[in-house]
């Protein structure tokens, strides 16, 4: 399949907000989110965040999914990281190697970085893709306040 992966712009905004409120009511991810957080993040990613980045899928202007990255600094690993933290693809074009090129592209877009990602246990075709892309499960509870 031949596709593009692109910055997200501000003309994104509605389907990608709407791909959000398919995405985050899903067993794929544990919170629900909110409008507010939604907009708040596709602000961040159009709008030159250092903080998150922005990918929308595309082929010929049809969208297929997005995805949102986040960057820090690792101490436990001792180099910058870059955080997963949400990658959506329509249910229409899943299975079709779209996953796996996403993540071929972070990870070439960030070579020596350390990646990490979130997922659900019941999410089993994103847990192999993940698994077939080189990441494995970390054996600890992350907490948040």
């Amino acid at each position: 399949m031949d596709f593009t992966i692109r910055s997200m712009a501000a003309q994104d905004k509605d389907s990608v907000l709407e791909m959000m409120r398919i995405f985050y009511a899903s067993p794929a991810v544990l919170s629900n989110g909110s409008e507010e957080i939604f907009l708040n993040d596709i602000e961040n990613c159009v709008n030159d965040s250092p903080y998150l980045e922005g990918f929308i899928f595309e082929e010929n202007g049809e969208i297929y999914g997005y995805g949102m990255i986040a960057k820090s600094f690792s101490t436990e690993f001792g180099k910058m990281c870059i955080w997963i933290e949400d990658l959506y693809i329509k249910e229409e074009y899943r299975g079709l190697g779209i996953g796996k090129a996403i993540l071929d592209f972070i990870t070439n877009e960030y070579k020596g970085c350390i990646f990490r990602l979130e997922a659900e246990e019941e999410n089993e075709r994103a847990l192999a893709l993940y698994k077939k892309c080189g990441f494995t499960v970390l054996p600890y509870i992350e907490m948040k306040k």
